[in-house]
């Protein structure tokens, strides 16, 4: 089967750019759109992103914009590769597999907290640029020599970036949300259930419990730690019966 031909997002992203041949001598650089377009988009969201808005904050013509990028399809691209960035480095984390994917994975949460729009752009079938790949290799280098198969590695840090972006979502509704999601989840649940505890008597238990024991409310790192002790368990089951 013939491989199919480089997208224009994917020439963007992977080959370097070449100057307009024709035309008026360039004023503005790829570099310079994609930074107005995360800034647009973590300001106001990416809807807001259009070929039209970037080119009246850069003071240029719309049409000016073509000649370096086909469209919004190629700018969003280069904008998620940009706000992904360079993947962290994992080789001065010691302990191994488990605090490398801990680390990945908290950093990961942190970006998309930065640029909450970068959830749904690495979402589904897309050009994917080397600074995502990037993120993706560190990850599945950590777990190298573990005995996991290949496709058991790549779901860890599919189901660990998963996690990470589900965090990110929450937190950018609570972020932007209303009173009540201002005030927390569990805050939240207890007023809904107040007066009605006969109603859902196993979390007005599990609320009371919680306010008497304490304890932080982290279901991040609650559950990347679960994820990881999952991973640990199969790595474990995976080594011969003599080591």
């Amino acid at each position: 089967m013939a491989s199919q031909a480089p997208s224009d997002a994917h020439r963007l992203l992977w080959d370097s750019p070449a100057a307009p041949r024709r035309g008026p001598k360039p004023t503005l650089t790829l570099a310079a759109i994609t930074r107005a377009g995360v800034a647009l988009a973590d300001e106001e969201g990416l809807a807001a992103v259009t070929m039209q808005r970037i080119a009246a904050g850069l003071g240029v013509t719309k049409m000016a914009l073509y000649r370096y990028l086909p469209g919004k399809v190629e700018l969003v691209a280069l904008m998620t590769e940009a706000a992904m960035g360079d993947p962290p480095g994992l080789d001065t984390v010691a302990g191994g597999w488990r605090p490398k994917l801990h680390e990945w994975a908290q950093r990961l949460f942190e970006g998309f907290v930065r640029h909450p729009w970068l959830v749904d752009t690495t979402a589904g079938p897309r050009a994917i640029g080397p600074h995502e790949l990037g993120w993706t290799e560190q990850a599945v280098a950590a777990l190298i020599g573990t005995g996991l198969r290949g496709a058991e590695i790549l779901d860890v840090a599919a189901t660990l970036a998963g996690h990470a972006k589900a965090m990110a979502q929450q937190a950018a509704a609570a972020a932007v949300g209303d009173d009540t999601a201002e005030e927390g989840l569990t805050d939240a649940m207890g007023a809904l259930i107040q007066g009605r505890e006969d109603q859902f008597p196993a979390l007005a238990a599990t609320l009371d419990a919680l306010a008497q024991e304490g304890g932080q409310d982290d279901a991040l790192d609650f559950g990347l730690t679960r994820i990881l002790d999952g991973v640990e368990l199969l790595i474990a089951a995976r080594r011969p019966a003599d080591q």
